[in-house]
C-alpha cells in the first residue's frame, strides 16, 4: 500500500511539474491580419514617399534629366545652321611712326634723304554683318534629326521614370518582406527558446531523454541563427533601398510595414492596347527610329550644293592721317575720309566636290544608327504581347499564392493550437509540438513573401501599361 502511495506521489510530482512549464505558455499564432503593420509610427516612409525620393535623388533620374539636357543642346545647333547669324563690331584703331628716313633717285642718280618723317593716323568704325545659309537641305534634314532626338530624350526620361518607380517599389516591398520575416524568425526563436525551457524541466523529471533535449537545445541555436540573419537582412535591404533613391542609409527613416493587397482582375487585351498606345520606351524607340532617318538624309543631302547669303552694313567709317618732315617743322600735310552708309551683300552657290571621305563617313555612321534604331524599336514591338503576358502571369500566380498561404496560416496555426493542447495532455511528443511549430512558422513566411509579390507585381504592371507616376 505504501509502494502504491509512492507511485502516486511521483505521478503527481510529474503532472504538477509539467503543470507548471505550461504555464509559461506558447504564445498563440499570430494571425496573418498582424502583417499589416504598426500604423501607430511616427511618420514612416511609404512606397509613395520612397518613389517620390527616388525620382529626384537617384542616379538613373539624373542621367536621363542630362540627356534631356544634352538633346536640347543638339537642337539648339540644329537651328543654328538654319538660322541666320549676325554679328556687330566697333573697332578705333591708331598707327604711330616717329624719324622715318630714306632715299631719293633722279634720273637713275640715288641720293639719300637728308631729312626725317614722322606719321601719324586714326581709323574707326562700327558694322553689322551677318550669313544665312538659305538653302541647305543637309542642315534642315539635321534640324528636323534634332527635334526627333529631343522627343526621344523626353520619352526617355518618361521611361526613366517608369523604371524608377518600378524598382524603387520592388526594393521597398523587399525591406518590407525582410522586416516581416524578422518579425517570424524573432517569435521562432521565442518558442524555441520556450520549447527548450519546457523539454528541459521534463528532463529533470525524467519525462523525456536527453536525445529530446539536445534537439531542443540545437532547434533553439538554429532558429537563433535565423533571427539573426533575418536582421542583417533587413540593414542589407535598407542599404539597397537607400541607394536605389539616392539618398545615404543613415537618412532612411523608418519603413512602413504595411503589408495588405486588394486583388483586381485584368483583361489582358485591354492591358496590351493601353501599353501600346502609352508607353513611353515605346514612343522613345520611334522617334529614336525618325531622328536616325533624317540623320541618314541629311548625310546623303551633304552631297547636294546649297546657297548662302552674307552681307554687312557700315553706318560710320572714319580715317584720319598726318604726314611731316623734322626738317620743316611747321609743313605738313593732312588727309581725312569719311562715310556715313556702306552696305555689301553676296550670294554664293556652294558644291563640296570632295571632303577626303568625310561625307561617305557620315553616311555609313548613319545607316548603322538607323540599324540599331529600327531593331530596338522592333524588339520592344515584337516583345511587348509577350511581356503583358509574364507580368499578367506573375500577377495571378501572386494573388494564387496569398489565397493559398492564408489558408495554409490559418490550417497551421489551428494544428498548432491542436498539437498544444494534445501535448498538454500527455497525447502528443515535444518533436510533434515542434513539427507544427515549424509548419506554421514557414506559413507565415510564404504569406509574407506572397504579399509582397502582388505588390511588386502591381508595380509591374503599372509600368508594362505605361502608367507613369
Amino acid at each position: 500500500m505504501q509502494r502504491s502511495t509512492r507511485g502516486v506521489d511521483t505521478r503527481m510530482l510529474r503532472i504538477l511539474v509539467v503543470a507548471f512549464v505550461l504555464a509559461v505558455a506558447v504564445p498563440n499564432p499570430v494571425p496573418a491580419e498582424s502583417l499589416s503593420g504598426d500604423s501607430t509610427a511616427a511618420a514612416p516612409l511609404t512606397a509613395d514617399g520612397a518613389v517620390r525620393i527616388a525620382l529626384e535623388h537617384s542616379t538613373q533620374m539624373i542621367q536621363a534629366r542630362a540627356s534631356v539636357l544634352t538633346a536640347r543642346g543638339g537642337l539648339w545647333s540644329g537651328y543654328s545652321n538654319i538660322l541666320p547669324q549676325v554679328g556687330g563690331s566697333v573697332s578705333r584703331s591708331g598707327s604711330f611712326t616717329r624719324e622715318q628716313s630714306g632715299s631719293q633717285a633722279f634720273g637713275g642718280f640715288v641720293t639719300p634723304s637728308l631729312s626725317t618723317y614722322d606719321t601719324e593716323g586714326y581709323s574707326g568704325s562700327l558694322s553689322l554683318s551677318g550669313n544665312w545659309s538659305i538653302l541647305d537641305l543637309s542642315s534642315w534634314a539635321s534640324w528636323s534629326a534634332s527635334r526627333a532626338n529631343m522627343r526621344a530624350a523626353n520619352q526617355d526620361l518618361r521611361a526613366a521614370r517608369a523604371d524608377v518607380v518600378l524598382a524603387t517599389k520592388r526594393q521597398f516591398y523587399e525591406v518590407v518582406k525582410a522586416m516581416h520575416l524578422a518579425q517570424v524568425s524573432a517569435q521562432a526563436k521565442r518558442l524555441a527558446q520556450d520549447d527548450e525551457r519546457r523539454v528541459n524541466a521534463l528532463y529533470e523529471v525524467g519525462s523525456v531523454s536527453k536525445s529530446d533535449l539536445l534537439k531542443a537545445k540545437v532547434r533553439t541555436a538554429q532558429s537563433e541563427l535565423d533571427s539573426l540573419l533575418a536582421n542583417h537582412a533587413v540593414t542589407n535591404q535598407r542599404i539597397a533601398l537607400a541607394q536605389q533613391m539616392g539618398i545615404p542609409e543613415g537618412d532612411l527613416p523608418e519603413v512602413d510595414s504595411t503589408l495588405t493587397a486588394s486583388p483586381a482582375r485584368f483583361d489582358a487585351a485591354g492591358v496590351l492596347a493601353e501599353a501600346r498606345a502609352a508607353r513611353p520606351d515605346l514612343k522613345a524607340a520611334d522617334a529614336a527610329v525618325k531622328s536616325a532617318e533624317l540623320s541618314l538624309r541629311s548625310a546623303r543631302f551633304s552631297r547636294l550644293p546649297y546657297i548662302t547669303m552674307s552681307g554687312s552694313w557700315t553706318p560710320v567709317s572714319r580715317r584720319s592721317s598726318k604726314f611731316y618732315s623734322n626738317a620743316i617743322r611747321d609743313t605738313a600735310s593732312f588727309s581725312s575720309s569719311e562715310s556715313d552708309h556702306s552696305v555689301s551683300g553676296q550670294i554664293a552657290v556652294n558644291l563640296n566636290i570632295f571632303d577626303g571621305l568625310a561625307t561617305e563617313g557620315r553616311v555609313s555612321s548613319a545607316k548603322a544608327s538607323v540599324l540599331r534604331a529600327r531593331e530596338t524599336r522592333d524588339a520592344l514591338n515584337r516583345n511587348l504581347e509577350s511581356e503583358v503576358r509574364q507580368v499578367l502571369l506573375s500577377y495571378q500566380e501572386a494573388i494564387d499564392r496569398e489565397s493559398l498561404a492564408r489558408r495554409t496560416v490559418e490550417s497551421a496555426g489551428e494544428n498548432l493550437n491542436l498539437v498544444q493542447q494534445k501535448y498538454n495532455v500527455g497525447s502528443a511528443t515535444i518533436l510533434d509540438l515542434v513539427d507544427s511549430q515549424v509548419q506554421y512558422q514557414q506559413a507565415q513566411s510564404d504569406l509574407v513573401t506572397a504579399l509582397a509579390a502582388i505588390r511588386v507585381a502591381e508595380a509591374s504592371l503599372d509600368r508594362v501599361r505605361g502608367r507613369v507616376e
